[in-house]
């Protein structure tokens, strides 16, 4: 244990000088032969190339893989950015599209102009009753937005219905394919007069046409004005079925497939009774008697 030390102090003195030797021995024997040192050179690297392709190969392959690693992450990230940029633009896509239908929508009321005298109110349809003995849709507007019951319900194509029954913020469209709905109207071009009649089914029938009546399918009805419920010369629909004298006539608003509708007052809602509110009893002998 005593010798190691010196033996190994004296190993580290002289190491730096014996690499300075030979470095200047291999200098010294290259400019002396270089054409021994060049074949020394060479050997040198005939021996080392197979070693060195064997190492350089999984180094490659490792290179490779990593190469391969950071594109596969690379993909995975894109492919999750434009999943969610593909959600997005679905979103908007929908909400353009119902925008789109609004639009649309709401032109078709354009189709149909009422005079400029008349007032009206643009609802939105909230519900529909769709059952087999009712025909009527609910529209978002009541009367704090001036609608009053026996008022008309037009699209941009024509009549649909009248005002049944009004809310504050609500108000029911009674359909013209409803049982209960009557509305006089008259044939387009012999002005002849009677009375559609709904029967819950998409075709309602003319009834109390004259016995002589010359009326063909394709024939144009409108409303007659008679009664004061509807202005004379609103677009109702046309001749569809002639059946064994019964006369059917198809809507020329699609009575199913209702979005908006135009609330017009044409100033003859007061024909129809409005609904009046009970009054309150006047206290009297019966109230005095049923005082406690």
């Amino acid at each position: 244990m005593r010798l190691a030390v010196p033996v190994k102090a004296i190993g580290q003195r002289f190491a730096l000088p014996i690499l300075v030797l030979a470095s200047v021995t291999m200098i010294v024997l290259g400019k002396a032969d270089t054409l021994l040192f060049e074949r020394v050179r060479t050997a040198f690297a005939d021996v080392a190339a197979p070693l060195l392709g064997a190492l350089s190969q999984p180094v490659a392959a490792f290179d490779s893989v990593v190469e391969r690693a950071h594109d596969v992450l690379g993909l995975y990230s894109e492919n999750a950015r434009l999943r969610e940029d593909n959600a997005r633009l679905l979103q908007w896509e929908q909400v353009a599209q119902q925008l789109g239908t609004e639009n649309a929508r709401l032109r078709e009321l354009l189709k149909l102009t009422p005079d400029p005298a008349v007032s009206f109110v643009s609802a939105r349809v909230i519900a529909n009753s769709g059952g087999s003995f009712v025909r009527s849709v609910l529209v978002d507007a009541g009367s704090r937005d001036g609608v009053l019951r026996g008022q008309a319900a037009i699209t941009g194509e024509g009549l649909v219905g009248r005002i049944t029954d009004v809310g504050d913020r609500a108000a029911r469209v009674l359909l013209l394919t409803d049982l209960n709905s009557r509305v006089p109207v008259a044939l387009d071009g012999s002005r002849e007069r009677a009375v559609l009649a709904g029967d819950n089914s998409d075709r309602p029938r003319l009834l109390y046409l004259p016995l002589r009546s010359e009326v063909k399918v394709g024939d144009r009805i409108v409303t007659s004005g008679n009664g004061g419920i509807f202005p004379p010369g609103l677009p109702v629909g046309v001749v569809a079925a002639i059946e064994d004298g019964i006369v059917r006539v198809e809507p020329f608003a699609e009575l199913s497939r209702l979005d908006f509708l135009r609330i017009v007052n044409y100033g003859l809602n007061g024909v129809l009774p409005q609904p009046v509110m009970p009054r309150p009893a006047k206290p009297g002998r019966g109230a005095a008697r049923e005082a406690p």
